[in-house]
C-alpha cells in the first residue's frame, strides 16, 4: 500500500521564488469526497492522474495514483462534483526536501500553501523563513474542501 504523509503550512512571504525549480499548471476535481474516500482526477501540464485516497488519520492516509490518457482525464473532470481547482504548483529544494508551492486561481485566488511529503510522521525538516502557520489539521485547505467551500468565501 502506498502511503502519503503530508504537511501544509501558509506561506508568509513570496521568498520562496527565488528557489524555484519545476512549475506546473494544475486542473483537478473530484469524483467522490468524503472523510473515508477521496477519488480525484488531475492535469499536471500535459500529463493526466486518477488518485484514490484514504481517510485522513493524523497526517497520514493511504494514496494510489495512477496515470491516465489525458483526454480521459477532461471527459472525467467534466463528470466531477462541484467545481474544478485551478493552481500552479511550483518546486522549491531545501536542504533534502522538496516543498510544492500552490498558487491557487479561481475561487481560491489568494490562497497559497505550501506542502513538505514526509517519510515518518515525526521526520525533522528544515523550516524556510517564509513558512507561516501550520494548517495540517484545519480540514478547510484540503484542495477535496476547497472545491465546496472555496477560499473566497470564508
Amino acid at each position: 500500500m502506498s502511503k502519503e504523509i503530508e504537511r501544509k503550512f501558509l506561506v508568509s512571504s513570496a521568498d520562496w521564488q527565488s528557489n524555484i525549480y519545476k512549475e506546473y499548471a494544475i486542473k483537478q476535481g473530484y469524483l467522490h469526497s468524503s472523510k473515508d474516500l477521496t477519488t480525484r482526477i488531475r492535469t499536471k501540464n500535459d500529463k493526466a492522474f486518477i488518485t484514490v485516497k484514504g481517510k485522513l488519520e493524523g497526517i497520514s492516509r493511504a494514496e494510489f495514483e495512477y496515470e491516465i490518457p489525458f483526454e480521459d482525464a477532461i471527459s472525467l473532470l467534466k463528470l466531477c462534483k462541484n467545481s474544478i481547482i485551478e493552481k500552479t504548483r511550483f518546486e522549491v529544494k531545501i536542504a533534502s526536501h522538496v516543498w510544492e508551492i500552490d498558487v491557487f486561481e479561481g475561487d481560491n485566488k489568494g490562497l497559497i500553501v505550501a506542502e513538505i511529503e514526509l517519510s515518518s510522521e515525526d521526520e525533522v525538516f528544515e523550516n524556510p523563513n517564509w513558512l507561516g502557520e501550520e494548517v495540517s489539521y484545519d480540514f478547510r485547505y484540503q484542495n477535496a474542501c476547497l472545491v465546496e467551500k472555496p477560499f473566497l468565501e470564508w
